[in-house]
């Protein structure tokens, strides 16, 4: 890499998180379900859980709160199998899988239709 070249304008807002190291803590399950349920009761990340614990500077809310996962050359080819898409046609994938993220949690939320009202008598 060379040290004298620039960051380009659009980039320099990015660079102590360029900067930052991801740390994975090798603890027993014990350790990991707790700070998972805790992260899930107040309803922040892991990484942000992490963070809380150990007294570092958190942000009031998320930036961008979303859901990740690492999918592979062969999840794509999966994916695209289960959707009738093109393997290439990564955006598509992942906009039927977002919807498909989307119907997982239908059920579970009740719709006003849905919910009985009490009569009062």
């Amino acid at each position: 890499m060379n040290a004298t070249r620039k960051t380009p304008p659009r980039w320099q807002g990015t660079e102590p998180a360029l900067r930052a190291v991801q740390v994975a803590f090798d603890v027993e399950q014990a350790v990991i379900e707790a700070i998972r349920v805790a992260a899930f009761h107040e309803n922040v990340s892991t990484s942000t859980q992490i963070r809380s614990v150990l007294g570092l500077p958190v942000a009031d809310k998320p930036k961008r709160p979303r859901l990740t996962v690492t999918l592979s050359e062969a999840d794509y080819a999966l994916l695209a199998q289960r959707y009738g898409l093109s393997p290439e046609d990564r955006l598509g994938i992942k906009e039927a899988a977002t919807r498909e993220l989307i119907a997982f949690t239908a059920p579970a939320l009740p719709s006003p239709a849905s919910t009985p009202h009490r009569h009062k008598r």
